[in-house]
């Protein structure tokens, strides 16, 4: 038997509200017969209507193509990393439904979501797959297709949380409407930010909900990003590092600090927070806030022959005893 890939990826992870999606694509054989094949790239770097042209002709022309969907009640009830086994799963009970064959199976990252079934032994991981291997690359167009339109409903059936925009994500216009609206059915509330709206929902009204999820001024959350940042930068140095600049401005996005060590560039994000009501830092870098980070450092990088790695540090209280983390984001 020839060698054919099931490839697989997920979209969702990070939201505050929506289903967790799986997608599962295998492609033909013959490429050359199907030049679309070779535009097939990560989703997120694809623009919407290339991802809608790729999208139909997946659907149509691929041997097999399917999704998995936990909703966010479930993914609530069971967890993620449950959550990302089930839909693993469905999606993959579909592809056999279609009575497509298959000898290897490729996921996204670095966790094997069908550890413990019959098909554990066909997989691969692979850091970057939806990048490197078509047939995923194919299945992140499927997830993030049927995810993004599924989103857009929603923002129909619920007016004013601009789901058609931020598609679930934490969003700071989508934090204003979930304390001004309150939760939809549709919201996480397993996690923090959610949670904790949830939880004043039970006691307060819409108003004093908002004044509740606001108390900190703003004011003071720059004062605490800078007490953060100094915290980073010392821990870098401690580690090896040569800082190389800090609070770096491209068009699309700032990077906190850049540092060096070994020939290798580190673009660092820094997350401080007081406390950990709203969840902890590291919950708030989504695949949309690593996608402008790289976009900041491949400006920064262009004329440079260098290495480079995305990092985030995180801070979590003011005083010394406060939790001091450095995390290259690739190892999450």
């Amino acid at each position: 038997m020839e060698r054919v890939i099931l490839g697989i990826d997920e979209v969702g992870r990070g939201p505050y509200a929506g289903p967790l999606v799986i997608g599962a694509c295998i492609l033909p054989l013959n490429r050359k017969n199907f030049s679309w094949i070779s535009e097939l790239n990560d989703s997120k770097k694809l623009s919407e209507k290339k991802r809608e042209e790729l999208y139909k002709k997946i659907k149509s022309e691929a041997p097999a193509s399917a999704t998995g969907w936990v909703s966010s009640k479930e993914l609530d009830e069971i967890g993620m990393s449950e959550a990302l086994r089930l839909a693993t799963r469905r999606a993959v009970e579909k592809i056999r439904e279609q009575k497509a064959p298959f000898s290897e199976i490729v996921i996204d990252g670095i966790s094997n979501f069908l550890i413990d079934t019959t098909l554990e032994k066909y997989v691969t991981t692979m850091k970057k797959a939806d990048f490197f291997v078509k047939e995923v690359s194919a299945a992140s167009i499927v997830a993030k297709v049927e995810r993004d339109n599924y989103m857009k409903d929603l923002a129909k059936k619920y007016p004013g949380y601009g789901f058609e925009n931020h598609v679930g994500y934490g969003t700071a216009l989508h934090q204003k409407a979930m304390e001004e609206l309150g939760l939809t059915p549709e919201h996480r509330r397993s996690f923090a930010p959610v949670a904790k709206i949830a939880k004043l929902e039970k006691t307060s009204s819409p108003a004093s909900r908002k004044s509740a999820t606001a108390r900190t001024p703003k004011k003071n959350t720059t004062k605490i990003g800078n007490l953060g940042e100094e915290k980073i930068v010392k821990l870098l140095e401690k580690l090896g590092h040569k800082i190389v600049s800090r609070n770096y401005k491209t068009k699309l996005y700032e990077i906190d600090i850049i540092s060096e060590k070994d020939k290798i560039v580190y673009f660092t994000e820094v997350k401080a927070r007081k406390n950990s009501d709203f969840g902890s830092p590291k919950e708030f870098i989504d695949k949309k806030k690593l996608e402008k980070m790289r976009l900041g450092a491949t400006d920064f990088m262009k004329n440079k022959k260098e290495d480079f790695k995305l990092a985030i540090g995180t801070v979590e209280g003011k005083n010394k005893g406060g939790k001091i983390d450095w995390f290259i984001l690739e190892e999450l």
